[in-house]
């Protein structure tokens, strides 16, 4: 897989669960499957990122089924993906000494997996009757597609 389509890819996850891709980048840098030492995100590799990325991401899929929950459209929702996409496909960039190129394609991921995902959702949601169900599946697509990207670095 190309860096460029990861970083793309770890993009649509952040625009899926805002804390999935971080805690996938992160595991990446802490296990060596993405070099960052001497780069600014040399931070994502650090021994206990992983575990804070995945303690953010695990409460995200819970309080994702919350009725209290915003729309991931509104715009703090909205940039925080925005952001974490950016994080992620800066990561994934740097790795490759392209830093920038990374950033813009993990945000440009982000934003059409929040405005993908949330169609995607409310169509299966319709079909299925229940939020909840769709909501499972969405978590499936997040948490196994990065496995899929950190695989696809290897």
């Amino acid at each position: 897989m190309t860096l460029y389509l990861a970083a793309l890819l770890l993009g649509v996850i952040a625009g899926l669960r805002a804390m999935t891709a971080p805690a996938a980048a992160s595991w990446a840098a802490a296990l060596g499957v993405l070099r960052l030492g001497g780069t600014p995100m040399a931070f994502l590799g650090a021994a206990f990122t992983p575990w804070i990325f995945t303690a953010f991401a695990a409460v995200e899929l819970v309080t994702d089924k919350l009725s209290i929950t915003p729309s991931r459209k509104v715009p703090v929702q909205f940039g925080a993906r925005v952001l974490m996409g950016a994080l992620c496909g800066a990561a994934v960039g740097a790795s490759a000494g392209a830093l920038a190129q990374g950033a813009v394609l993990g945000a440009a991921g982000a934003v059409l997996g929040t405005f993908g995902g949330a169609a995607a959702r409310g169509s299966l949601a319709g079909r299925l009757g229940r939020d909840l169900p769709a909501a499972l599946c969405e978590d499936l697509v997040a948490v196994g597609g990065a496995v899929l990207v950190i695989f696809g670095l290897l």
